[in-house]
């Protein structure tokens, strides 16, 4: 039903879908009602929802259905050469954006413009179709970023990668499919459940072989396998694949990067390595990787810096510095401020739990101060 919803232009997760079923479901809203109607031609109220009078949402055929022509329901005339270029010069703005403009914000945005991109799809053909698919399964994959890594919603990314992979297999881009499978392996492999995780990684390397993928393309597969390592407790195979991406980088190779792959460098394969090298307890090593990264991180890694600072607040904490650990943890918390990004919460908020032999000193209680304040309470005690 997710995937129908979509081609009718409306953008549903399985939860929203499985509360549907319920004994007791919630009124879906106006934009999604009608919808429904469309696709399971019964009205709402023999499907089960308790439909005030006057609500959208007449079975077709109905005497009093709405008209088959307006604003609404008129299909898209066949669009010129230029809707593609157009509607990826948005897709470029946006994958810039990602970096200073809030989740909250953008998010909306992001899953607006995808959903344009999938009605537009059946007005193009030829070369603007599969461009328009390039940009459209980009969109969705930077949808699902968000939803994620910034607002932790991983069945929710779930889905809206499932999108972005029928989009690139429009486009028959290889490289693509192959970033959205590396990126729905992170949802097993921060679950603990390396098979599946590790499946996917396998799905991830044979679409990069089809590429041709560039050295980053191929050190950033085996950083993502790394950390869903990692996360699964097995440092050893981690660190060896973070060796082989370093090595992948240093010999380099004939072929460049897409532009969108612009989440990765060595530098962000490093980062990668501390929070190994840390979950591994090397921790003076940790230690110098990650001020390391600290130092050579982009002005407008912010989102990245506060991972950095989180783990680097967990390296403190585990050698016995809790009074440096929270210096740190206060430096996220003080970014996160203006680029809010729930990984980087996570890490600060695994930092704050450790420090709990030390929660009646002043340096703590600094920490909860800004953890808790009205900003981010409910963020932080949400999950």
């Amino acid at each position: 039903m997710v995937e129908a919803l979509a081609e009718l232009g409306v953008t549903v997760g399985i939860r929203q879908v499985r509360r549907w079923e319920s004994a007791t479901p919630p009124l879906p809203h106006p934009d999604v009602r009608q919808a429904l109607v469309d696709l399971l031609g019964r009205p709402l109220d023999e499907l089960g929802f308790d439909v005030p009078s006057g609500s959208v949402g007449r079975a077709p055929g109905s005497l009093i259905a709405p008209p088959n022509r307006g604003p609404l329901r008129t299909p898209n005339a066949p669009q010129p050469v230029t809707a593609a270029p157009d509607f990826l010069s948005v897709t470029r703005a946006h994958r810039r954006l990602y970096w200073t403009v809030s989740p909250g914000t953008l998010h909306p945005a992001v899953v607006a413009h995808a959903t344009l991109g999938a009605q537009l799809m059946d007005a193009t053909t030829g070369r603007s179709r599969q461009l328009l698919a390039t940009a459209l399964a980009e969109s969705w994959l930077l949808a699902g970023r968000i939803e994620f890594f910034d607002l932790r919603e991983p069945n929710r990314a779930g889905d809206t990668w499932v999108r972005a992979l029928q989009a690139a297999g429009e486009a028959d881009d290889a490289l693509l499919g192959s970033a959205i499978l590396a990126h729905m392996a992170f949802i097993p492999g921060w679950a603990g459940q390396q098979a599946a995780a590790t499946e996917r990684m396998v799905a991830a390397r044979t679409y990069a072989r089809r590429g041709p993928a560039s050295p980053q393309h191929l050190a950033w597969l085996d950083a993502v396998e790394a950390e869903c390592a990692t996360r699964c407790g097995d440092t050893r195979t981690a660190l060896n694949l973070i060796a082989h991406g370093e090595g992948v980088l240093a010999t380099g190779g004939e072929h460049t990067p897409p532009e969108w792959l612009d989440w990765f460098s060595g530098t962000r394969l490093a980062a990668f390595k501390g929070n190994t090298e840390l979950a591994a307890g090397h921790l003076p090593q940790a230690r110098t990787t990650l001020r390391r990264v600290l130092d050579e991180l982009p002005d407008e890694a912010d989102k990245q810096r506060t991972v950095v600072l989180g783990d680097l607040a967990a390296v403190e904490v585990a050698a016995g510095r809790p009074e440096e650990a929270a210096r740190y943890a206060l430096d996220a918390l003080l970014l996160l401020d203006t680029h809010w990004y729930a990984t980087g919460l996570e890490r600060v908020r695994a930092v704050r739990r450790a420090l709990t032999p030390w929660q009646h000193e002043q340096y703590v209680r600094d920490v909860d101060e800004r953890l808790y304040g009205w900003n981010a309470v409910v963020s932080a005690l949400s999950g």
